[in-house]
């Protein structure tokens, strides 16, 4: 891990006294829309599947991640950590979300997973054990998030907890992702016809099905809890 070391003390000095002076003015607020940018970098190299460009932004993205634990370092967030506390952090939660994998020998035959099915069926009573203080399946979810990927992980948490049906039969039929870009982007184009916002309609759409979920997980034995997504 050399190189690493060599990286981070890289990223030090050029916040250090004599470094860079953009650098030593940056804060973790402002770092954000760099850490935006990169990572949507990252995945536009991915989905190009260009060995050269993935290492470049995977680099590019590690560095916003040294970046800010050299900034947490001086105590910016509180109680200063570093770079091997969030490493330290993360094994920890990583080894307590797979105890089929590192668990005790109950524990690896109580939570035997041979497919990736099998994993997600203890998932969030891994995740709660960590987080006992969220009360409810939506905590911890970024409201930020672009509204498509947000109103996907919203649904997938009503589909857990059982107040979204999941038909095996799609309300409108298609057969690729070829076919839901086309129909997306006929709904887009129908949208700006009417002068109307897809990214706040379905913002808004997804807030609503969250204030039902809460309302369901406060009275799950309410019998109209329970929609279809034609309701």
């Amino acid at each position: 891990m050399e190189k690493l070391k060599s990286l981070i003390q890289t990223a030090h000095q050029l916040r250090a006294p004599g470094g860079c002076p953009w650098d030593a003015e940056q804060d973790h607020r402002s770092l954000v829309q760099y850490l935006l940018e990169e990572t949507y970098e990252l995945i536009d190299a991915i989905e190009s599947g260009s060995r050269a460009e993935v290492l470049e932004e995977l680099g590019d993205v590690l560095y916003q991640v040294i970046f800010h634990s050299d900034l947490a370092s001086e105590g910016t967030l509180g109680e200063p950590f570093d770079l091997e506390d969030v490493a330290e952090y993360m094994e920890k939660k990583m080894r307590s979300r797979h105890p089929h994998v590192f668990g005790s020998d109950q524990e690896i035959a109580r939570f035997k997973a041979e497919t990736g099915d099998d994993v997600m069926q203890h998932w969030e009573g891994h995740k709660k054990k960590e987080k006992p203080d969220r009360t409810s399946i939506l905590d911890g979810i970024p409201q930020a998030m672009p509204a498509l990927a947000l109103a996907n992980k919203v649904m997938n948490k009503a589909e857990k907890i059982g107040i979204l049906e999941k038909s095996e039969h799609p309300a409108i039929p298609m057969e690729s992702e070829d076919d839901l870009g086309k129909l997306l982007l006929a709904i887009v184009a129908s949208a700006r016809s009417a002068g109307l916002d897809p990214e706040r309609a379905l913002r808004e759409a997804t807030k609503e099905l969250q204030v039902e979920i809460r309302a369901f997980e406060l009275n799950p034995d309410n019998d109209a809890g329970v929609i279809g997504l034609a309701d």
